[in-house]
């Protein structure tokens, strides 16, 4: 039986921040979209974030997926855990919304960064960068374990940390040039992952989402972050306990 949001709050927390999780980490998902005679298709797509958290995607025009939204703006996209051993039994969701085209030049820098071969075609004047607002999502975790949780819950805000997002590339570039050791623990202590050659992506108040191969894994602030020198605070107290975790 499906929940609302509204009848759990501490349900909805968990499942929104799940949810968040899923679309933060994703690379790969499922767009479904509505043909001219109304019928559904399916077709497998290259997901990034924008800063607020919302899926966004680098299309061709002569897809048809393309065409389709040109005609009619709601879409699903599913998305669902990385890498697990038994996808049927792991957290997986539907999102619901409508696409529109992506101006913020974060949008392009944030989808490279995770997908560094589409810097080859992103240029070609038949490819356009694209976002999906979120008017809910459908969160299915397993068997009797699904909830529904509003697009409003998966937004991040970025009310006062103006600072922070112009910094974006600056403290991406930084971490990746001079403290490749410190993003590198961040993913095998703090995150689990396997070794590999860990590159920090993208971050906002909330947290940053680090890349190696085809993974990628969110790691959280210990609260929201407003201001650069908060978010590079919380950055070397998570390589320290990285580096205390490793050694006990």
């Amino acid at each position: 039986m499906t929940q609302t949001a509204s009848e759990a709050p501490s349900v909805a927390d968990t499942a929104a921040a799940t949810v968040r999780r899923l679309i933060r980490e994703a690379r790969f998902g499922t767009l479904a979209t509505l043909d001219a005679d109304g019928g559904p298709y399916a077709s497998l797509v290259a997901v990034g974030t924008d800063p607020e958290g919302r899926p966004t995607l680098l299309i061709s025009q002569l897809a048809r997926h393309t065409q389709n939204i040109a005609r009619d703006a709601r879409v699903s996209l599913l998305v669902s855990a990385a890498e697990a051993d038994d996808p049927l039994n792991a957290p997986r969701a539907s999102l619901i919304g409508r696409i529109a085209a992506a101006e913020d030049p974060l949008v392009r820098a944030r989808y490279l960064a995770r997908h560094e071969a589409a810097t080859g075609y992103a240029d070609f004047k038949d490819f356009a960068f694209y976002r999906i607002d979120l008017d809910h999502a459908h969160l299915v975790e397993g068997f009797g374990r699904i909830i529904d949780v509003p697009g409003s819950a998966l937004v991040t805000d970025w009310s006062g940390a103006e600072a922070v997002r112009e910094a974006h590339e600056g403290i991406v570039s930084h971490m990746n040039a001079d403290h490749a050791d410190a993003v590198s623990l961040y993913a095998t202590v703090l995150a689990g992952a396997a070794d590999g050659a860990w590159r920090m992506v993208g971050l906002d108040p909330e947290g940053f989402e680090i890349t190696s191969g085809p993974s990628v894994r969110r790691l959280a602030f210990s609260d929201r972050k407003t201001d650069v020198g908060a978010v590079r605070k919380d950055l070397v107290a998570l390589v320290e306990q990285a580096r205390s975790s490793k050694a006990a």
